[in-house]
């Protein structure tokens, strides 16, 4: 029989021990995943593995070398960090296993939770414009688009949606992920007679046509992640003129023309926000994240803002073109976690993290990602 004894009445460190045991055993309880599953998109700062693949880009097979994957997974997982990058941290932060890269897919076996169609050298414009123009390094053959190509085609064979026709899957329980995008083009037309403008301009259009693409068929909640401060990365530095500089000592012109480049992209997301009212559409303002890293590095932890940690090469950078991350000059740094930059064009894992923690929980998404969650929570 139960003792009449009230709960009062008990020690107080009795009650704070039941109090405790009974808010975790209702928290485990309680805990679910907002999201099902979790589609992503993108260039190399999302791509978990899909450029290792028959069909994916043939110069970049230093990512399969040692040390890449060393802080975290012990071993090469084909991402271009020494770790985990922000989709990483995104699945983490809702109860969800790391997304599987569509070009390794096991049918009907690890798709559970979505799927990663992000690759590395992925451009926003179509690969035929670089090709017409004689820019193509025919070692990135796939664009947005391809990534478009690839989630009607897992549509149509997973669910089996013929002709992915709007509605056939109810995405209501599912997050677009949507990486940076449009770096790659910028670079490849580095030197080029084709002007900022008209980059911006098809590469912002491409983006915009998938992502309006994937509202028609339904998507409710969509990331997308703007350009970084990609004038602060060390091949940027390496390249440009030293009295090309701004006011935190990186690449002025490189810098201005990803700010430039998100404003667009950020004004054609607030028209589909008006033509899609019923979808929550959050911009992740990479740019801006970057740059309070870069503000004031020593409060995330970071003692190195220039230097990449895996690389060859003279000060400041130990950078060169000719001996990447992953070759056999190269070496890498004892301690990744105060190094901003991993190989001179990628981001280590501890910079992913604060960035991710700046769009997950943090001020730097507009909408705040909390509000998606809450709305996604009422609606069910």
């Amino acid at each position: 029989m139960a003792s009449s004894r009230s709960f009062s009445s008990l020690p107080i460190f009795v009650v704070l021990t039941i109090t405790t045991i009974c808010m975790i055993s209702s928290t485990s309880a309680t805990t679910t995943r907002p999201f099902k599953k979790i589609y992503a998109f993108g260039d190399s700062f999302t791509d978990t593995g899909n450029t290792k693949n028959a069909n994916g880009p043939s110069g970049f097979g230093h990512v399969s070398n040692a040390p890449y994957g060393s802080t975290f997974f012990n071993h090469s997982t084909n991402r271009y960090s020494d770790g985990r990058l922000v989709i990483d941290f995104v699945t983490e932060s809702l109860s969800m296993p790391y997304l599987p890269p569509y070009k390794h897919l096991k049918k009907g076996k690890n798709d559970t939770f979505g799927v990663n169609f992000a690759v590395a050298g992925s451009t926003a414009i179509n690969h035929a414009f670089f090709v017409r123009n004689n820019l193509s390094l025919d070692v990135t053959p796939q664009s947005i688009q391809s990534q478009l190509i690839w989630f009607n085609r897992y549509l149509n064979e997973s669910q089996g949606c013929e002709g992915v026709e709007s509605g056939c899957t109810d995405f209501n329980e599912t997050l677009f992920w949507f990486g940076e995008i449009g770096v790659n083009d910028y670079a490849y037309t580095l030197g080029s007679n084709i002007p900022d403008d008209t980059i911006r301009k098809l590469a912002i259009s491409s983006t915009t046509g998938v992502l309006q693409s994937l509202l028609e068929k339904g998507a409710k909640y969509i990331v997308v992640q703007g350009l970084p401060l990609t004038g602060c990365l060390p091949l940027a530095m390496y390249l440009a003129s030293p009295d090309n500089r701004d006011d935190i000592g990186c690449v002025k012109s490189a810098n201005n023309q990803s700010y430039n480049h998100n404003l667009v992209l950020q004004e054609k997301i607030q028209e589909l926000r008006k033509q899609y009212p019923e979808s929550i559409i959050v911009y992740a303002d990479y740019w801006n994240a970057y740059r309070a890293v870069m503000k004031n590095p020593s409060k995330y932890g970071f003692t190195e803002v220039f230097k990449v940690c895996c690389g060859y090469g003279e000060p400041p950078y130990n950078f060169s073109v000719y001996a990447t991350c992953g070759t056999p000059n190269a070496t890498a740094c004892i301690s990744p976690s105060h190094y901003i930059n991993w190989d001179g064009v990628h981001l280590t894992e501890a910079m992913y993290k604060v960035v991710s923690e700046m769009f997950l929980q943090g001020n730097l998404t507009q909408p705040p990602f909390n509000f998606l969650l809450e709305k996604k929570e009422r609606q069910g």
